[in-house]
């Protein structure tokens, strides 16, 4: 079942419940860089897509749909993908988008892996000229100010998405019931807005938030932190996860505790990996940010910015509420 909350914009695969075939999802991953051409054509641009981990289903479903945009719109610009190993891997990000500075790209369209430590790269990149469009995870706003740039984001409204999710979660707790909440990174704009988006539902439902613990948005950091909740915890009744690979690690924990059909799970991006546990009832609900479409809403923002025909503002794109 799918909520839209925004009209205006717009395969599962077998999973067992065991963290070693979980992981199997979150290995083996390396930074891919894809160029649809060496070299631009004269007045053809060449824009750079900067993921964060393509480990991360969510990010590899980008990267596919931002080069199939590319492939339908071969004479209108150039294409170079790219993404880190791991959701925490930072210098490995600012030493890609200082690449692109080299390579002299026209545009780069940014999901950055912190939203304040990338500041200082993606000034450089402004300085040299390049434009720079931010996706996914919003720069922090303070941080932008003192560097003296503006970048404009394209993205969702994660903590609207991610409060729609707890609110379906709430339906079926009571008031006073108890939840943990498995947060992303701290200093990740989109963690903290979903982080937000969990409380403000949690507590208009009157139910109690016993622990908030960092994931860092990975499937095994989530699957020891849920482990420690629910022995810490033996009351529990659901965790709220700030995206499907921490969702995944939870619903792992509560099967090796003996808990399964217990203990509630939500998540957030609507992987494929999780619709299986969705029609089990051992995820109750996710959020779609469509990824597929994600890099391609800020790829064609910034073709528009670089011929003059928009001006760099933000953008607000669709959220949608995935249920059994």
């Amino acid at each position: 079942m799918k909520i839209s909350l925004l009209s205006h914009s717009v395969a599962s695969v077998a999973l067992a419940l065991s963290l070693g075939a979980l992981a199997g999802l979150n290995g083996g991953c390396k930074k891919s860089t894809t160029n649809s051409d060496n070299k631009s054509a004269p007045g053809k641009p060449k824009v750079a897509l900067v993921m964060k981990s393509l480990a991360n289903e969510f990010f590899s479903t980008m990267a596919e749909g931002a080069k199939q945009h590319q492939a339908a719109n071969a004479a209108t610009y150039d294409l170079v993908v790219n993404g880190i190993k791991n959701e925490t891997d930072l210098a490995e990000q600012v030493n890609l988008v200082e690449q692109m500075i080299a390579q002299q790209v026209n545009a780069i369209v940014i999901a950055p892996a912190d939203s304040k430590a990338m500041v200082t790269v993606i000034k450089h990149a402004k300085e040299a000229g390049i434009l720079v469009v931010n996706i996914d995870n919003k720069l922090d706003a303070d941080v932008l100010r003192q560097a003296d740039i503006k970048v404009p984001f394209v993205g969702p409204d994660n903590r609207a998405g991610a409060r729609k999710v707890g609110e379906a979660l709430a339906k079926q707790l009571q008031a006073g019931d108890k939840v943990a909440i498995i947060e992303g990174i701290p200093t990740a704009f989109n963690g903290q807005q979903r982080r937000l988006g969990f409380e403000d539902a949690m507590k208009a439902a009157g139910v109690n938030i016993v622990s908030t613990q960092s994931g860092r948005w990975e499937m095994e950091t989530a699957n020891n932190v849920a482990s420690a909740m629910l022995s810490e915890h033996a009351d529990l009744k659901a965790i709220l996860c700030a995206n499907d690979n921490m969702a995944l690690g939870a619903v792992s924990a509560i099967q090796a505790a003996g808990k399964t059909g217990k203990i509630l799970v939500v998540g957030f991006d609507n992987i494929s990996a999780l619709r299986p546990l969705l029609d089990k009832g051992q995820v109750v609900a996710t959020a779609d940010q469509h990824g597929d479409r994600l890099a391609v809403f800020g790829i064609e923002a910034a073709l528009k910015i670089l011929k003059g025909e928009a001006p760099p503002a933000d953008q607000i794109t669709a959220v949608d509420l995935i249920m059994k």
